[in-house]
């Protein structure tokens, strides 16, 4: 039968190290402790105290300060190993941990699990061939050495490599060896843990390549193993339960997330909250506890990934009040579509004026566009865009109105788009402006192109660029053929630009003519 010697590196909760070395011991396994140098002197002694009188537990004979992606981490892990390797020789297995970790099955179920296969668990892919490094740099992280930490000394660490790349420093691999990588949380048999280190007692050379590795955690027990072991006795996964979010931080279970952990195809999970508690307190009893069966259902990274997918193109697990309130067959939206903003905003004052339907501005563009108080979801112009279904929704039920007119730039044109597409009846109302050389020197200073000190030969060249460029904007809108989309311009009649005008609205032809004979409507 297995009997597991577990392999704990922790830097933190003294109290909480004691626990669960207690814990694991309880059931007859073993563990070795490696607490990081860095902490407390006085919580190393507490925990050493605590557990003098503990015959299961040894503590690694030398103290390591940590630092991630340095190969500390492995020296630490090492020297933990090698006291476990020789302190419990009744050990089967080598199960490496964190002090954040817990179980989630039972030492019955543990022990079962891993005698049903004669193989270890490690995750072990192609370091080139793979694509487990999501971002960041890859080859470099071996063939350059590595003296700084990239989180602590950013300006020096990239210096560094930059230099030797510039000398053409950069170094071979360890003859005979395929480097493989994965995480760093594995669960390995006694013959190979001994074959891992007769292989670096035999080839000193490895510990100095992969000393100056970065993050070496993450490739130095992956390679060797692969080296020593045969392909078809390695299960190429962790046994702990682990998962990342898109920015590389470890998820963190809580006390509501026990029935999902238990639910999972590993024998332990990490990161469990410092704050969980009850979460902790259960998973404790759970792994002491006999005679339980465990429905695997598997469906925590697959939910994970579901769920954080939603949230980023702006759906969760229960949507906020407000976005559940999308728009209907029943409401219209009016868009005014217009280059020249001071035109487009003088037409909506004049319907604001002449009608009872409610317009606002370029609420899109501009923070200040003539809307009412809505709190927080119109606070900043990129939350508005981002929940745009749900900002017009607000609008019409703040206004009791079924239509609503707002203003687009044409170069929005998936926002044009967007708004055609929905369900609601969208109506296009294109306003077709000149642009002289005045405007089209003010737009470049308004979009950055230009400012008051670019000179007049670079300007005259940007001039027929830009024209064309708003020229273009007008004709994709015109070839993307929407349902509604009528256009009024300076050059058209007051009698043509009111038709236009009483097809967008909806409004009698009076109404539709009083608008078209705003004062100024396209005066610059």
């Amino acid at each position: 039968m297995a009997r597991i010697a577990f392999i704990l590196l922790t830097h933190k909760d003294p109290r909480g190290v004691v626990d669960q070395a207690r814990r694991l011991t309880a059931t007859g396994d073993h563990v070795v402790i490696h607490y990081d140098r860095s902490a407390s002197a006085e919580d190393y002694r507490l925990i050493r105290q605590s557990l003098a009188d503990e015959p299961g537990v040894a503590f690694a004979p030398q103290r390591f300060r940590c630092g991630w992606g340095e190969w500390s981490l492995v020296a630490a892990t090492l020297a933990a190993l090698r006291e476990a390797e020789r302190s419990f020789p009744q050990a089967t297995h080598f199960y490496m941990l964190s002090g954040d970790c817990m179980p989630i099955k039972s030492a019955e179920y543990a022990r079962a699990f891993l005698d049903r296969d004669d193989c270890d668990y490690v995750e072990s892919f192609d370091f080139f061939d793979s694509d487990w490094i999501k971002t960041g740099i890859k080859a470099e992280r071996l063939i350059y050495r590595h003296w700084f930490n990239e989180r602590k000394n950013k300006r020096l660490f990239y210096a560094s490599m930059a230099l030797q790349q510039r000398l053409g420093l950069d170094r071979g691999l360890p003859k005979g060896l395929q480097i493989m990588i994965g995480s760093q949380w594995w669960c390995l048999r006694r013959h190979t843990v001994e074959a891992v280190l007769a292989l670096i007692d035999e080839r000193p050379e490895l510990i100095r390549f992969f000393r100056t590795t970065w993050i070496p955690d993450e490739t130095f027990f992956q390679t060797l193993v692969a080296h020593v072991v045969p392909k078809d006795q390695i299960r190429r996964r962790s046994p702990t339960c682990l998962m990342f979010t898109d920015y590389g931080m470890p998820v963190t279970f809580y006390n509501d997330h026990y029935d999902l952990l238990v639910r999972q195809d590993y024998l332990f999970a990490r990161k469990i909250s410092a704050e969980a508690q009850d979460l902790r307190a259960r998973l404790g009893a759970l792994w002491q506890a006999e005679g339980v069966s465990f429905a695997i259902s598997h469906e925590a990274p697959r939910l994970f990934r579901f769920l954080t997918g939603r949230g980023r193109v702006g759906r969760r697990f229960a949507p906020r009040f407000w976005e559940d309130q999308g728009l209907s067959r029943n409401h219209v939206i009016g868009l005014i579509v217009a280059k020249k903003w001071h035109v487009a905003k003088r037409l909506t004052a004049a319907i604001r004026a002449k009608t009872d339907i409610p317009a606002v501005d370029y609420i899109f563009n501009e923070r200040e566009a003539g809307l009412p108080d809505l709190g927080g979801i119109a606070s900043t112009v990129t939350k508005r865009e981002r929940h745009r279904r749900a900002l017009v929704r607000l609008l019409l039920d703040d206004f009791g109105a079924r239509q609503l007119v707002l203003c687009l730039d044409p170069s929005a044109v998936a926002l044009i788009a967007d708004f055609a597409a929905d369900r609601a009846q969208t109506r296009i109302l294109f306003i077709e402006g000149d642009f002289d050389e005045a405007y089209l020197r003010g737009h470049m200073r308004r979009v950055g192109l230009a400012s008051e000190g670019t000179p007049d030969t670079v300007i005259a060249q940007l001039l027929p660029i830009v024209e064309s460029d708003l020229s273009h904007e007008a004709e994709r809108l015109r070839d993307m053929d929407f349902a509604q989309f009528d256009t009024i311009a300076p050059a058209r009649s007051v009698a043509a630009n009111a038709e236009a005008i009483a097809r967008f609205l909806d409004v009698s032809p009076a109404i539709a003519h009083d608008l078209a004979q705003t004062p100024h409507l396209f005066t610059d």
